[in-house]
């Protein structure tokens, strides 16, 4: 296993949302409070960025360079190729939120959660799904919403609500976008909190802990945990696959770390293992 520290900024509090696009091989992710979205080239090492005038959270990839980007002021349309964004369309969210964690389905939903903002309201957050014009509430009463995964047949959300330490499953109904709460499958009961997740081939959670200065694999049929990269930055946000199956894992600064080196970073793991 090799790790890869591909950007690092020392002035960033919260890197997070990375997702891959693995038909034109770039990556995206944000720096929340900054309202910053960039984009990273992996083959020519490129880097680059566009700010929002509020606080950026979740990326959908549209098409080539080109992606949608929840901000707290509404969904932007953001243009790599020409460094441009453009207001689409605005979900109605209580003005004490702000968005976080987000999902496109199989159809073409966009579902992301929000919560409290500036500060974290105990169970202010819900979990919309967006389509055709129209939103709609599928999970109530949220804290901070975080990672969301789908089962490879799309018959399964896995969802974290970080506070509660645990990772839910709701079956998951494609035609209506619709959840219904199954159980709680798996539970953390040490230093890191569960954050943003991604799920593998073999359909094995990989969760960044927030706190818990690493990313941990889970078999959620069992509960158990199998595995777990480390990372030298304690706030670990989230994570994602390319197509190679590697991992890249965004980080944030720690408030309790006065050090030179603290800030937010992006990492590359190549894990060198068929999942």
């Amino acid at each position: 296993m090799t790790k890869h520290l591909i950007y690092f900024s020392q002035s960033a509090q919260l890197f997070e949302g990375p997702i891959f696009d693995s038909k034109h091989q770039l990556l995206y992710f944000v720096s929340i409070l900054d309202g910053l979205v960039y984009c990273y080239n992996p083959n020519t090492k490129e880097i680059l960025s566009i700010k929002l005038d509020s606080p950026t959270s979740n990326v959908y990839v549209v098409s080539k360079k080109v992606v949608l980007v929840a901000s707290k002021n509404g969904f932007y349309e953001v243009d790599f190729n020409n460094l441009k964004s453009s207001f689409k369309f605005q979900i109605s969210i209580e003005d004490n939120v702000r968005y976080n964690d987000g999902i496109e389905d199989a159809v073409g939903r966009y579902i992301i959660g929000t919560m409290g903002y500036p500060e974290v309201i105990d169970g202010i957050g819900n979990v919309y799904s967006y389509y055709n014009g129209e939103s709609k509430v599928i999970i109530e009463s949220t804290t901070i919403s975080n990672g969301l995964a789908f089962s490879d047949d799309n018959k399964t959300l896995y969802f974290i609500d970080t506070p509660t330490k645990k990772v839910a499953k709701y079956n998951y109904n494609i035609e209506t976008g619709n959840v219904e709460f199954v159980d709680y499958v798996i539970e953390f009961n040490g230093d890191g909190s569960p954050d943003g997740m991604c799920i593998d081939k073999k359909g094995m959670l990989w969760i960044a802990e927030w706190g818990g200065a690493c990313v941990s694999q889970w078999n959620p049929s069992t509960g158990k945990k199998i595995n777990e990269i480390t990372l030298p930055y304690t706030n670990v946000t989230s994570c994602c696959f390319d197509n190679k199956s590697n991992l890249y894992i965004t980080t944030a600064k720690n408030d309790d770390d006065n050090s030179f080196e603290n800030g937010s970073g992006l990492f590359y793991i190549e894990i060198n293992q068929d999942i």
